[in-house]
């Protein structure tokens, strides 16, 4: 009976250890895989959040200037047009 529970301790500790080298592995590939994505989205050169919600309001905003210049330029062309 004490070589069962020998075994059985022996087993315990071997399957507790490659449990852990397991996850120690499962952290250097995560690892290696989080660099690699980081380098190739550094390779594409995309814009940050920022940049874009900076460049969306000012689109926004030459938007708005836009519609009003046009306004603008139909009343004076309207009031060219009534004095011809």
């Amino acid at each position: 009976m004490q070589t069962d529970n020998r075994l059985l301790d022996d087993l315990a500790r071997l399957a507790t250890g490659a449990m852990g080298a397991l996850q120690g592995a499962r952290g250097e590939v995560e690892q290696a895989v989080r660099q690699r994505l980081e380098r190739a989205l550094a390779d594409m050169d995309l814009v940050s959040r920022e940049e874009f919600e900076t460049v969306k309001a000012m689109a926004a905003v030459a938007r708005e200037e836009n519609i009003r210049l046009a306004e603008r330029l139909a009343a004076l062309e309207a009031k060219l047009g009534s004095q011809g």
